[in-house]
């Protein structure tokens, strides 16, 4: 029997046009559609996968709110006694800074069990995520709903290939991972260092930090890093034993009759349990 993978819900697509839809429906009647909520009754999300948010940022964006007011509306679903949000936490986070006590907001009517999804697609699809957060992003979908990398393409239009390559970014180091959220160390950058080994990866990454290296220039050191392994390699040669009298010892104490010639060595078993005794004391 086929296994039958997790569907996601409603999508998010639907669900933000509806809300498009309310947010120009209020703007031109005047609807309640859109509300004042109290900050205070407001919690983050916890399924949402930013994990960092740019101070600087932050704060030019509190200071545009102070300035100018909300133009897009946040979106929160009920929870317990209060409000989460769904899509909006860096305005959220913004209007605080700005000392605003109330926000305005849509109240979605979303099922509890959709709130994971929805944190993640939303947030994939709306804001610019870091490319760490985008991966673990894509990583929690698809061990969420078993599907795979085509799939969640279609799900989210974006290419297989885009997906794949971000998910490898995972494989980096927490130190070069904290970088890349840090914006310290661009994509272009991350892209080149999958595949080096944790040492080399150090160093490559110390580099870019240090001399501020641009995508190409790391590109370049890390060919040749790879061009010196390969060399490397090819020079190395396989040495006979170093100490063969320890070995002739053993074949000695075996009284296995042998030979040594021209770099050969000859040995004569009476029988198959010679063989094997000499392999396992041998080893």
């Amino acid at each position: 029997m086929a296994k039958v993978k997790k569907a996601l819900g409603r999508g998010i697509g639907a669900i933000l046009d509806d809300v498009e839809e309310a947010y120009k429906q209020d703007l031109e009647d005047k609807s309640s559609v859109i509300q004042e909520i109290n900050l205070d009754e407001i919690t983050p999300n916890i399924y949402q996968p930013r994990n960092y948010f740019d101070a600087t940022a932050l704060e030019e964006l509190s200071k545009s709110i102070k300035k100018y007011g909300l133009l897009q509306p946040i979106i929160l679903v009920k929870k317990d006694n209060g409000y989460m949000i769904i899509a909006g936490e860096r305005r959220f986070r913004a209007s605080k800074i700005a000392g605003l006590t109330h926000i305005k907001a849509i109240v979605a009517d979303i099922k509890s069990e959709n709130l994971r999804e929805l944190a993640l697609i939303e947030n994939i699809q709306r804001e610019d995520l870091n490319p760490i957060e985008l991966a673990i992003a894509y990583y929690e979908l698809i061990e969420q709903y078993k599907i795979t990398h085509d799939e969640l393409s279609n799900i989210i239009h974006k290419s297989r290939t885009q997906i794949t390559n971000t998910l490898r970014l995972l494989n980096l180091s927490e130190r070069t991972k904290k970088y890349i959220s840090e914006n310290k160390i661009s994509q272009g950058h991350a892209k080149i260092l999958v595949g080096l080994s944790k040492e080399d990866e150090e160093n490559v990454v110390n580099s870019i930090i240090g001399q501020k290296l641009s995508v190409r220039e790391t590109e370049n050191i890390v060919k040749h890093l790879k061009k010196d392994k390969s060399e490397n390699k090819k020079q190395i040669k396989y040495k006979p034993f170093e100490n063969l009298k320890i070995l002739e010892n053993k074949i000695k104490a075996l009284h296995i009759k042998y030979l040594i010639k021209n770099n050969k060595l000859i040995l004569e078993f009476k029988n198959n349990d010679e063989i094997l005794e000499f392999l396992s004391k041998i080893n």
